[in-house]
């Protein structure tokens, strides 16, 4: 979620000099390029640390397949438009979720990325399991308690 922020830019711990060979990127292109489903993703770190990475890796998984490879360099190389149009609608939908649960006389925390919100439900006066169950009865709306 690292690219899907609605104010400042993510910075990633790695990106300082005296923390990059501390640092392990692990990251995918399901959520920033809408590949969900496509089970892509790289990892970033220490050359010591990625062989070592490798060696599990060729054991245990196949390669990814060679479609979903060029549609990621697509995705790297030309679609920066296309992402900064999907945090636009995404920080639209979340300012009406976050306006609707605050309407309703409940907190929400505001997310400043993904497309996550976080309601305190306290007073509804139900359990999270309850609440989540009423609100897909009632609503049509699915959710998950926690």
């Amino acid at each position: 979620y690292s690219e899907l922020t609605y104010k400042d830019r993510h910075t990633s711990i790695a990106s300082f000099p005296e923390m990059k060979d501390k640092t392990i990127v692990i990251n995918g292109f399901s959520k920033t390029f809408a590949m969900t489903g496509w089970r892509l993703g790289y990892v970033c770190g220490h050359p010591a640390l990625i062989e070592a990475m490798k060696k599990i890796h060729q054991y245990a998984i196949m390669c990814a397949p060679t479609n979903a490879q060029y549609a990621a360099i697509e995705a790297l190389r030309n679609c920066d438009d296309d992402v900064t149009e999907m945090i636009t609608e995404y920080n639209h939908r979340r300012r009406v979720v976050l306006s609707g649960f605050r309407n309703a006389g409940m907190d929400c925390f505001e997310p400043l990325g993904a497309f996550y919100v976080f309601p305190d439900i306290r007073i509804t006066g139900l359990t999270s399991d309850e609440f989540c169950e009423r609100l897909l009865l009632e609503e049509k709306v699915l959710t998950v308690p926690g």
